[in-house]
C-alpha cells in the first residue's frame, strides 16, 4: 500500500507545535504525532526558531515520515518550506526494503562546498584588492544558469561519460590539479558499468557537456572572507551539478511518475523501492551527478585559486569540499543499516567514525562547510560524537526567511546596495546585490549555529566574515567582461602613452 502524502487530512495539522516536547539532554524538539506514525522526528530548534518556523512545514515533515522505511526524520535549524519535504532536513530509510526518496535529493544533485585558507593578513584586502579578485575570479568562472565553461570548453559524450564515473580521481589522472585530493570528502561515488547517461528526454541532461567550471545561479557563490581567528584570507564556494543534475533529476522524476501515477501527485514525492527497475538506475544518477558536482567545485577552486594567487600573491589552500544533498548508504549505531537522505544538510562524521578510518580526518572528524549570506559570518565546524543523535548530520546554511519573491517586492534595491557600500562587501563588480539573495532574505547564521553547539553536534573552527562576493547574475557577469575590455584598452594606451614618452626623451 502506498503512503499518502500532501493531500491527505492530518489529524494534528493545528495543534502540532503544542505536541512537541524538548528534549532537555539531546538539545532537540521531539515531535511525536498521530501523524508522523512512530517516526521519531528530531527538531534542531531552539524556542525562537521553533516559534517562527512556517506552520505548512509540517505537511513537509509529516510527507518525509512517509516514504517507505522511513526510520528517523531529523530537521536542521536552517530548516524552510520546500518542495515535498522541508529544506534543511534528514531522512534515514531502511537499506533493506525502504525506499530511496527523489524530493530529499532534489534537482541540484551534489549540491556542496569548497573552503579555502591562506596566510595573507587580511588587512590586505582593500577595497581595490577585493575589486581585483572579484574581476579576476569572473573572468576565469562562467555566472548564472547558462553559464558554459570558460576553463574546459565543451566535453564530448566519451569524456563527460569517463568525468562522472570516474570523479576528482579521473580528472587528477587526465588533466592534472594543483589541489590536494585528500583534502575532499571523497573523490568519487561508485557508478555501475550497467549504467548509461540517460541522454535526452525532458531534462537534457546534455546541458552539462559544456558546463564544468561554472557556478550557476541562485544561492551559489564565490565569497572572499576574513577568518575572526587568524585574521587571514578565507574562500568559499557554494555551486553543484548545474544541468547535468538538473537534467538527470527531471528524467527520473518522470520515471517515477510513470511508474507509478496513483502515488505521484506530488511529482517532488518520487521515490523508488527496492523491486522497481529504477531502484538501481536513480541510485546511479546521484552518484554520476555528485561526482560531477565534485569536480566541479573543484575546477572552479582552480579557477579561483589563480585569481586570489594574481591578487594577492600568495596561494590558496583548500580547506574541505564537502557534498549535501545526496542520499548515501551508512551505517547509524541506532537505526543499523541506512539510506541517509540530506535534503540541504550536511554529513557530519566525528573522530573515529568508521567511514572516517585512513583519511586526514580519523582523530578529529571532517571538517563541516557551513554558509550564512553574503553579509553574515560563514563557517568552519569539526563534528561531535552527539552527531549521532541527528544522523550524523547538521544544516548546510542559515535557511531562508523570506522567499524570493517577497525579496523583490519588500527590499529596495538602492537600500541594499548602500548598505552593502557601508560595510565595503565588494558584490561581482557592479556592487548591485541580487535582492532575493541578499543578507535580508536569511536567518542569523550566528543563531543558527548555537543550536548545533548547544546540542554538541559539533564545534566551531573557523568565524568567517564576508569581504567580497560574487553572485551568478548574468548581468554582473557581462559587465565585469564589458570593463575588463576597457581596463585593458586604458593600459594598452597607457603602455603606448609611456613609450611615445620614452622615445621623445
Amino acid at each position: 500500500m502506498a503512503p499518502t502524502f500532501m493531500g491527505s487530512h492530518l489529524l494534528d495539522e493545528e495543534n502540532w507545535k503544542s505536541l512537541a516536547v524538548w528534549d532537555e539532554d539531546g538539545g532537540y524538539y521531539r515531535l511525536d504525532t498521530r501523524d508522523t506514525r512512530d517516526v521519531p522526528v528530531r527538531m534542531f530548534l531552539n524556542r525562537a526558531l521553533f516559534v517562527e518556523a512556517e506552520p505548512t512545514l509540517y505537511r513537509q515533515i509529516v510527507n518525509a515520515t512517509r516514504f517507505p522505511g522511513a526510520k528517523l526524520v531529523v530537521i536542521t535549524p536552517d530548516v524552510h518550506y520546500g518542495y515535498g519535504v522541508p529544506v534543511g532536513c534528514v531522512i534515514l530509510t531502511d537499506r533493506g526494503d525502504g525506499a530511496i526518496a527523489m524530493g530529499p535529493v532534489g534537482f541540484d544533485i551534489g549540491c556542496g562546498m569548497v573552503s579555502a585558507k591562506s596566510q595573507v593578513d587580511a588587512g590586505l584586502a582593500t577595497h581595490d584588492r577585493k575589486l581585483a579578485f572579484n574581476r579576476e575570479v569572473m573572468k576565469r568562472v562562467a555566472l548564472g544558469a547558462g553559464g558554459a565553461s570558460l576553463r574546459m570548453g565543451a566535453l564530448s559524450k566519451s569524456e563527460f561519460q569517463e568525468l562522472v564515473r570516474g570523479g576528482a580521481e579521473h580528472y587528477v589522472s587526465k588533466y592534472g590539479a594543483m589541489f590536494d585530493r585528500s583534502k575532499a570528502e571523497r573523490h568519487r561515488i561508485p557508478v555501475s558499468d550497467k549504467w548509461d547517461i540517460p541522454w535526452g528526454g525532458p531534462g537534457n541532461p546534455e546541458r552539462g557537456l559544456d558546463q564544468l567550471g561554472t557556478l550557476g545561479g541562485g544561492n551559489h557563490f564565490i565569497e572572499l572572507q576574513r577568518c575572526e581567528e587568524t585574521k587571514t584570507l578565507f574562500v568559499q564556494l557554494h555551486t553543484g551539478s548545474r544541468g547535468f543534475g538538473h537534467g538527470l533529476a527531471t528524467n527520473y522524476f518522470r520515471l517515477a511518475k510513470s511508474e507509478h501515477p496513483e502515488r505521484s501527485a506530488d511529482i517532488d514525492l518520487g521515490y523508488f523501492e527496492p523491486g522497481s527497475p529504477h531502484y538501481e538506475g536513480y541510485q546511479n544518477a546521484v552518484a554520476a551527478g555528485g561526482n560531477f558536482a565534485i569536480v566541479n567545485r573543484l575546477v572552479i577552486f582552480e579557477a579561483v585559486a589563480e585569481a586570489f594567487e594574481k591578487v594577492f600573491k600568495a596561494p590558496l589552500e583548500l580547506v574541505y569540499e564537502i557534498s549535501h544533498n545526496l542520499v548515501q548508504a551508512e551505517k547509524h549505531p541506532e537505526f543499523g543499516e541506512v539510506w541517509v537522505h540530506r535534503k540541504g544538510a550536511t554529513r557530519a562524521f566525528p573522530a573515529k567514525h568508521p567511514a572516517l578510518v585512513g583519511t586526514p580526518w580519523a582523530a578529529t572528524g571532517h571538517p563541516v562547510l557551513i554558509p550564512g549570506s553574503n553579509r553574515d559570518y560563514s563557517y568552519v565546524l569539526r563534528p561531535l560524537p552527539g552527531a549521532e543523535k541527528s544522523g550524523f548530520s547538521v544544516n548546510h546554511g542559515a535557511g531562508r526567511r523570506l522567499s524570493r519573491g517577497e525579496a523583490m517586492r519588500t527590499l529596495s534595491q538602492e537600500k541594499v546596495d548602500e548598505q552593502y557600500r557601508h560595510d565595503d562587501i565588494v558584490v561581482n563588480v557592479d556592487g548591485h546585490v541580487p535582492l532575493d539573495e541578499s543578507g535580508a532574505c536569511y536567518k542569523s547564521a550566528a543563531d543558527v549555529i548555537d543550536v548545533v553547539v548547544k546540542a554538541e553536534l559539533a564545534e566551531i573552527q573557523y568565524t568567517l566574515w564576508p569581504l567580497g562576493s560574487i553572485k551568478g547574475n548574468e548581468e554582473g557577469a557581462r559587465k565585469a567582461r564589458h570593463s575588463d575590455r576597457r581596463k585593458d584598452k586604458r593600459d594598452r594606451d597607457r603602455s603606448r602613452s609611456e613609450a611615445r614618452g620614452l622615445k621623445d626623451r
